[in-house]
């Protein structure tokens, strides 16, 4: 079994790579874990694009080690663009058994107005997604 780990580089997620590592060590699954950087156009963002690419670089990294720590077999990459367009695109090319994502962990008034990648990502999934939901939520 082949998991896909679908990580918001804005945000910590230790709960979700904890999840996924869970789910991994139980079904013997590889995690790919994936990262994007959320820049659309460079020249509309409020700091270069190389600042989102070292976040989206270091939750990958860091969602990497905490697997191979738990004993899964992980490798990363990070992705410029926007997750809702390049998540589901990247889980076909890894050939991914399932897609982990967190829910979001905004408020309830921020996600109607902001929208939510997990959402869009349910929304045209072809493959498999599990949303572990954020504590408290």
């Amino acid at each position: 079994m082949h998991l896909v780990l679908a990580l918001n580089a804005e945000a910590r997620q230790d709960w979700v790579v904890d999840g996924t590592a869970r789910f991994a060590a139980q079904t013997g699954a590889t995690v790919a874990v994936v990262s994007v950087d959320e820049v659309q156009l460079e020249r509309l963002a409020p700091v270069p694009r190389s600042v989102y690419a070292g976040r989206a670089q270091e939750a990958s990294t860091a969602a990497v080690q905490r697997l191979q720590d738990a004993g899964i077999e992980a490798t990363g990459t990070v992705l410029k663009g926007l997750a809702r367009d390049l998540v589901l695109d990247f889980a076909e090319q890894q050939d991914a058994d399932l897609v982990v994502v967190g829910g979001s962990a905004r408020p309830p008034l921020a996600t109607r107005l902001l929208g939510s990648v997990p959402l869009e990502l349910l929304a045209r999934a072809t493959r498999p997604l599990l949303v572990i939901p954020a504590p408290g939520a």
